[in-house]
């Protein structure tokens, strides 16, 4: 594991966090759950999960800090005003992270994104609006619309930006067809506990992945049965499943 790294976020005094796990091997770009630390993936044994694709060096995870406390968690603050905040952390994303993870790689190289919970909504957002530079993302027990968030206040365009439910659904034309050349989306998600209530990752993720259909986007629906929880035991089961077919 690779010492924590702490990144500038632009525009601000506030600096978060970045950890590497693995040599070589396909980057993936990490998420954690609702306002998580770069370090609750490894905690929470998802490393371990798939330690012999790290060893054989197959997969290195980059694992980012979450913005959600003054973000999405923010109850406080209107949708809208969320969504603008979203954007600040976007532009860490790109202007901080993606070119550290390039200096660790010696170049670029096309990313998965990985995300669990709300670090899932993360994960497939970056891909959908940077499906040039991270073409696949992978998302366990997401919810992918952010108006279903507790929210409040008047929703404007950054609303709308921010929401795969309401953009991806306004998709059309070269950029829809660019879309469905570039990006590829993998949603998982149990129907056992906490995936309908609190959480709604079930009918979230169903219903998204209905959207995606319609708009032909190229994804897959893997729905596991009612003793799979929202929780890091079924994640570590699900990441171990999935990730070797694509590193």
């Amino acid at each position: 594991m690779s010492e924590r790294v702490e990144l500038q976020v632009p525009g601000t005094d506030v600096s978060l966090g970045v950890i590497r796990h693995g040599h070589w091997g396909r980057p993936v770009l990490v998420f954690p759950s609702e306002a998580g630390r770069a370090d609750d993936f490894a905690n929470n044994g998802m490393v371990s999960a798939v330690q012999d694709l790290v060893d054989s060096g197959r997969v290195s995870f980059f694992c980012v800090d979450s913005a959600d406390r003054w973000t999405w968690s923010d109850n406080a603050a209107t949708t809208e005003e969320r969504a603008i905040r979203q954007r600040a952390y976007t532009g860490w994303l790109e202007q901080a992270v993606l070119p550290w993870i390039a200096g660790q790689l010696g170049g670029e190289r096309p990313l998965i994104t990985l995300g669990v919970s709300m670090g899932a909504y993360h994960a497939v957002h970056f891909t959908l609006t940077h499906a040039h530079q991270a073409p696949l993302a992978i998302g366990m027990s997401g919810s992918y619309d952010v108006t279903s968030w507790h929210g409040h206040g008047e929703q404007g365009d950054a609303t709308y930006f921010a929401n795969p439910m309401s953009y991806v659904g306004g998709l059309h034309g070269e950029h829809l067809d660019w879309l469905r050349r570039a990006a590829s989306v993998l949603l998982i998600v149990g129907e056992g506990p906490f995936e309908v209530s609190p959480t709604r990752a079930l009918p979230s993720t169903i219903a998204f992945a209905e959207l995606l259909s319609e708009k032909g986007i190229p994804h897959e629906l893997d729905v596991w049965g009612h003793d799979s929880a929202h929780d890091w035991p079924w994640w570590r089961k699900q990441l171990a499943h999935h990730l070797p077919r694509f590193c």
